[in-house]
Formats: C-alpha cells, sequence, structure tokens
C-alpha cells in the first residue's frame, strides 16, 4: 500500500498526517503547551529525607523538589519485613545519594512531580523493564495460543539486565515489528546508560518523545514512500533519531521548503475540518451521521440521494457496503474508541448482511489500533468497540459551545420569546415594579416586537404595566433578562 507522512511544525503545534493510497488517513496534533514530563526519566540527587512521611525529596532540576515514596523505590532493592511493610526509608536512600528516577505524575499546583526508580520505556508494542529478565504479557491478552506465540518471540531478547513486556497493543503483531520494537528499546535504553554514566543531571537522561519522533518508533515496519517535514531543523532531528534508533526510514525523509503549505498537498486541512462535520457525504448520494457522545459513538447510514438502479434492497446493500468504507476511515480519522454503534439501512436478505460484516472486518483490519466487531442485533444494529489511543480529534481540537453547553441545540427564537413572557408574570406577581424592560438578543428582540407584539400587549394588559424591549448585541439566542422599574 502507496504510505506517505506529511509532518507540518510551528513553534506551538505539531502535526502529522498519515496518508495511504492518496487519502488521509489519520491525524495526529501535539501542542507545546500541553506536554507533561510523565516518562522523563532523570539522575535525581536526594536533597532530604522524611522519615516520618517514608519518603525522600529529590532534586532532577525543575526547580521544585521533586517526591519519591519508599513504595516507589526499585523491587529489587526493597526486602520487605516479616508484616510485609516496605521498610525505613533511611534503609533505602541516603542524602546526597544520586539515583535514576521517572516521572510518574506530572506536578500539580504547589506539589512537585511524584517519581519511581521502577523504570520502565514503552514503544508501540513492548514495553522494556530493566533490572527485570523475564518476558511478561499484558493480562488483557486472553487467548493461550497468542500469549505463548508472543512469549516465544520476545524471550530470546531478554537476559538478567533486561526484560519486556508485550502491551495489550502487541496482540496479533508480526515477529517482525516486535523484532523492531525490542531493538528499538535496547538501543534508547543504552543512550540512557551511557548518559548516566557521564552523570548527566542537567536534562533528563530520557525524554517522552516529541510527536514527530514518535511517529517514527509507532510506524516502525511501516512501508513510507515519504516522509515530508516542512522545518529544517526538525527535518534534521528526524534525520539524526532515524539514524541512530530507525535506519530504515533515513532514505525516505525528505524536507518540504515548497510555497504552498504542505498540508494543503493531499488536501489534509479540508478533510480535518470534514472531520469535525456530523454528516459524511458518500459518493453515491448517501451519507453517515456521526454523533460522539460520553457513553458512546452513534453512526446511522441513510440512503439521502442515491435511489439505485434495480430495486430497493439493492440500493439499500449498496449503500450500505459503501458506508463500511466510509466508517472503518472515520474511526481512525477521528480517533474515536470505546463502544461504537453502527445503524445500517434494514436489510431482509441474510447474504446481504454477511457481506456487509464482511466488507466492515475487512475495512477495519487497516487499522492498527485493536477493535472488535459483533454481528447484527436483534435490533439490526451492530456493535463494536476500539481501544482509546489518545483523544479524539473533536476533544482535540473543539471545547464545549458556551452556548447550547453540549447539547448542540438551540432554544428557538419563539420558546425563548414565551420564557420571557411568563417570567414578566412571575417577576410581577413576587415583586412590585412599575414597569419592565426586558433585554435579549437581536432575534429574540425583534420576534417579540414584530411577530409577537399582541402576546406582548396581552401580558401588559394583563399585569397593568407597561413593558419595553431594548436589544443587546452581545447576548446570545437564549441569553435575556427581565428588569424591574
Amino acid at each position: 500500500m502507496s504510505s506517505e507522512l506529511l509532518i507540518n511544525v510551528t513553534p506551538s503545534e505539531t502535526r502529522v498526517a498519515l496518508i495511504e493510497q492518496g487519502s488521509l488517513q489519520e491525524v495526529h496534533i501535539e501542542r507545546e503547551a500541553k506536554r507533561g514530563i510523565v516518562g522523563n526519566i532523570y539522575l535525581g540527587k536526594i536533597i532530604r529525607v522524611l522519615p516520618g512521611m517514608q519518603a525522600a525529596f529529590v532534586d532532577i532540576n525543575l526547580g521544585k523538589a521533586a517526591f519519591l515514596h519508599a513504595s516507589d523505590i526499585n523491587s529489587k532493592l526493597i526486602l520487605k519485613t516479616e508484616s510485609g511493610s516496605v521498610p525505613e526509608i533511611r534503609s533505602l536512600v541516603h542524602e546526597g545519594q544520586y539515583i535514576m528516577v521517572q516521572v510518574v505524575k506530572d506536578p500539580l499546583g504547589s506539589k512537585g512531580a511524584r517519581l519511581t526508580t521502577d523504570i520502565t520505556i514503552a514503544s508501540r508494542y513492548l514495553v522494556l523493564m530493566p533490572n527485570v529478565s523475564y518476558a511478561g504479557i499484558s493480562q488483557r491478552i486472553e487467548d493461550d495460543k497468542e500469549r505463548k506465540r508472543l512469549k516465544d518471540i520476545i524471550n530470546p531478547y531478554c537476559d538478567e539486565q533486561q526484560g519486556f513486556i508485550v502491551r495489550t497493543a502487541g496482540e496479533g503483531a508480526t515477529e517482525q515489528a516486535l523484532k523492531h520494537d525490542a531493538e528499538f528499546l535496547r538501543r534508547v535504553w543504552a543512550k540512557v546508560q551511557e548518559r548516566k554514566q557521564r552523570k548527566q543531571v542537567n536534562m533528563p537522561l530520557y525524554q517522552d518523545l516529541s510527536l514527530s519522533l514518535r511517529v517514527l518508533r509507532d510506524f516502525v515496519g511501516m512501508d513510507f514512500e515519504r516522509i515530508r517535514i516542512d522545518s529544517k531543523l526538525t527535518f534534521e532531528q528526524l534525520v539524526k533519531f532515524s539514524e541512530a534508533f530507525v535506519p530504515e526510514l533515513t532514505q525516505v525523509m525528505e524536507y518540504y521548503p515548497g510555497e504552498q503549505p504542505i498540508f494543503d498537498l493531499f488536501s489534509v486541512e479540508i478533510e480535518i475540518q470534514r472531520a469535525l462535520h456530523r454528516k459524511i457525504a458518500l459518493k453515491s448520494g448517501g451519507y453517515l451521521i456521526i454523533d460522539q457522545t460520553e457513553a458512546m459513538t452513534i453512526i446511522d447510514i441513510n440512503t439521502g440521494a442515491f435511489v439505485g438502479h434495480r430495486n430497493l434492497e439493492d440500493t439499500i446493500f449498496s449503500t450500505n457496503i459503501e458506508a463500511t468504507q466510509a466508517i472503518a476511515r472515520q474511526l481512525r480519522l477521528r480517533n474515536l474508541g470505546g463502544i461504537i454503534v453502527v445503524d445500517f439501512i434494514d436489510m431482509h436478505n441474510d447474504e446481504h448482511k454477511h457481506r456487509v460484516l464482511s466488507s466492515l472486518e475487512v475495512a477495519m483490519s487497516k487499522d492498527s489500533v485493536k477493535h472488535t466487531i459483533n454481528g447484527f442485533s436483534s435490533l439490526g444494529l451492530v456493535e463494536m468497540t476500539r481501544k482509546r489511543t489518545r483523544e479524539s480529534l473533536e476533544h482535540v481540537l473543539c471545547g464545549e459551545c458556551p452556548t447550547c453547553v453540549g447539547r448542540g441545540h438551540l432554544k428557538t427564537v419563539e420558546t425563548v420569546c414565551f420564557e420571557i413572557l411568563r417570567e414578566i408574570v412571575r417577576v410581577n406577581r413576587a415583586h412590585d415594579a412599575d414597569q419592565f424592560i426586558v433585554y435579549a438578543s437581536l432575534a429574540v428582540s425583534d420576534f417579540l416586537v414584530n411577530d409577537e407584539f399582541h402576546s406582548l400587549a396581552e401580558v401588559e394588559v394583563f399585569i397593568g404595566k407597561s413593558i419595553k424591549v431594548q436589544t443587546e448585541s452581545v447576548y446570545s439566542q437564549e441569553q435575556f433578562d427581565v428588569v424591574m422599574m
């Protein structure tokens, strides 16, 4: 399959687009202001030991001392007492001692970062664990044959100094992909050890990779035609990184100096904007409606303008088949995870149902994220799950609407007008006022004065007081105030 990576870099944001067969399939976005330090490894210095808290404060050159609890010190160093409790902190570390630590929790407010000495370095499919000599498999991988297969592949890479855990994402991974990951992690750990020997304390021994470097790590083994980067500095960093860790990708990298923005290639910007819409048009004239909620994602398929050429059943079948390709692409592009329910157009032919389900499975097979697809339920719905790996595109790029507060709908102008009239009557009964002034948006005030002037007049007669309407240009459609004078 023809694949290409486009990497767009600005001082505040990095974006990566995965293109397959000329079509955008995945978008990854990282903003510099939101990058944390979780996963970073430091050579820290113990500056204070607190026996009463069973903890120590460690200087890792962040300006604020980090916190290391006795229970977070490497399990090999801890010999638990007969009662099962952790030994006294002063028997484990002492002031002035240099110790390799990893951040497990970012600093928060006045509190420093939380540390551990149980170092782990993750790649796409594996986790490297120094000072562990075995191969472990994620408990979420339940198939015994698959667990044995993975263990047989990883065992040769384990020794007395380091072991590996196969992550849940490694289920079904090829031997070649696992081999790439293991070799990558061993090279990274060798670099960390080298920096430790030099007593590098002014910067991390290992820093969780930036997005542009992570994609090289995570797409190891993928056959790219080109990787284009629009930043000269980032291009040089990626070449240096790939030469050290993923040399097979170095030859396909190229710096993109073109005047046309790199994301205008393959219409990436347009596709990102479309991926934020509820409605996705199909080439035939049908369309999808995608609603992302807190609990699940709902996908509805409609024939729309597609009338077909033969009969209704064939029209429905053709639309559903086309929809399976669009669904698979949209799930990857929007990075939708969790429970997903697909409401295909009702089919009465069992053969058609089977072929639609098979088409969806084939389309989803290109997705590297773990997923499961169940058959049609008694209600004609297809239930599936897709592992959450990161925030969805909508959550990264969008925030909650301050007007509708996430409902997705606004009250109509007419509804707001009637609420105002009821509010005037309620306030009049509770308080003594000479007249009322209503402040509302332009649309509501116009509708109230022109279309509902008779209703306004009836309320004035009913309460025996005058009502003035004044437009507030900054008010949203649902916003209004009833002021007593």
